[in-house]
Formats: structure tokens, sequence, C-alpha cells
């Protein structure tokens, strides 16, 4: 006989704002401690949350990822007791890419790079970023979870990735825009990989507006059956 041990997930459905680096940490680091304080075992924060959604031209300035860089190195060295899995712009090597990297008592245990960018509609990473190419599945609690930002989860390949490199839930990380039952949508689609992968997951959305955009958080979890048990 074996004692199923827990995972407590919150989401930091927050109003992320452009630009604001040192705003947006102090938002993060609130809501991990607030998290923590719940019993949480992780905080999941939207698509490039620490920036803000979308930076468009800002992605072209090499001051703006190190920029980046000291705010999350800031925010790594202010969270303890929780994984806070964080999304954020990153340098590498001459390349850009839509990142998440998971955070814990200073350090970065691991990173992901998004591998589907969106180029339609009022998305064009594709002209920002290089696509990733490898899952990421990282221990929190006991629980292997795999990571996935956003268009990652509208196409097959990215989830079940994950899932064969020993996903058992995965986290998503979402800046997507509100338009008329893109709610629905959105379960629908999620319901596919679910029935794809068998692996249930967490979609945390940006809440607030940019520009043209309003983001509509609609934050939710799914099981394993496509069923959805919190949003």
């Amino acid at each position: 006989h074996f004692h199923i041990l827990p995972l407590n997930i919150a989401i930091a459905q927050l109003n992320a704002v452009l630009g604001d680096l040192a705003g947006n940490v102090r938002q993060i680091i609130a809501l991990a401690a607030e998290a923590r304080a719940q019993g949480a075992d992780v905080l999941l924060t939207p698509e490039l949350a620490l920036c803000g959604y979308p930076p468009e031209d800002l992605l072209l300035r090499p001051d703006f990822y190190a920029a980046c860089e000291c705010a999350l190195n800031s925010l790594a060295s202010q969270v303890s007791g929780i994984d806070v899995v964080v999304g954020h712009p990153l340098a590498e090597g001459g390349r850009y890419f839509n990142a998440a990297t998971v955070l814990r008592d200073g350090a970065r245990r691991a990173t992901y790079r998004k591998q589907i960018l969106p180029n339609y509609e009022v998305f064009d990473e594709a002209r920002y970023f290089s696509a990733g190419n490898e899952p990421c599945v990282v221990d929190i609690a006991g629980v292997r979870c795999g990571l996935a930002i956003c268009a990652d989860v509208w196409e097959t390949g990215v989830a079940e990735a994950a899932r064969q490199a020993g996903a058992e839930l995965l986290l998503v990380l979402n800046a997507s825009p509100l338009h008329l039952h893109k709610h629905l949508e959105r379960v629908e689609v999620l319901r596919q990989r679910i029935a794809a992968t068998s692996v249930p997951l967490v979609y945390a959305n940006l809440v607030g507006g940019q520009d043209e955009l309003v983001f509509d958080g609609a934050s939710l979890a799914l099981d394993a059956n496509g069923e959805v048990r919190m949003r």
C-alpha cells in the first residue's frame, strides 16, 4: 500500500503590465507568498508574465532581454518554499525564445522553450522568436509536470512529446485574447490533447488589457477525462 500525496497548484491569473518588469516581479512574489501560505506546491503564471504580453518590437532590443534576465534573477532570489513557473523572453546563443522557467529557492530548476509560434491574426511570434524543439518535464512535489506555452496545445505534437518524456500533468502558460465563445473553443481544443495523451492539465491565462487586446483569464483545470474541475 502506498500513499499518494496531492500536488497543490496555484494559478497566478494576473494582469502583467507590459514593460513594468519590477512591478510584475512584485506581483509574482506577492502571489507566490500567498500561494505558499495556502499550501500550494507550485505557482503557475501566464505566458511572458515577467514582461507582459505582447512585447512586440521590444523583442528586437538586446537591452530588453538583458533587463528581463536581471528581473528573472531578482525574482528567483526572492521566492522560497514554492516552485514558481514563470513565462519570460530568453536570449540564448544568439537566438531568442518564448520561455518558461521553473524557479525555487534562488535556483532555475528547468527551462522550456515554446515550440509552436503563432503567426496569424494578432500573433507574429515567428518575427521575434526561434522555436524550441524539446519537451521539458520537471518533478514538482513528486509529480512529473510537463510545460507547454499557449499555441503549443492548439496543435498535436507538443503534449504527446511531453507525455512520452514522462509527464503526468501538463502545466500550460497562456496569453490567449478574448473573442466571442473563445472559452468554449479552448476547452474543446484542450480535450483533444487530453484524449490523445490521458494527461490532465492546468491552464493559466493572462487577464487585463494591452493596446487592442483584452485577456479574459478563464484559467481552468481539466482532469484526465477532459472534465473541467476548476475554472
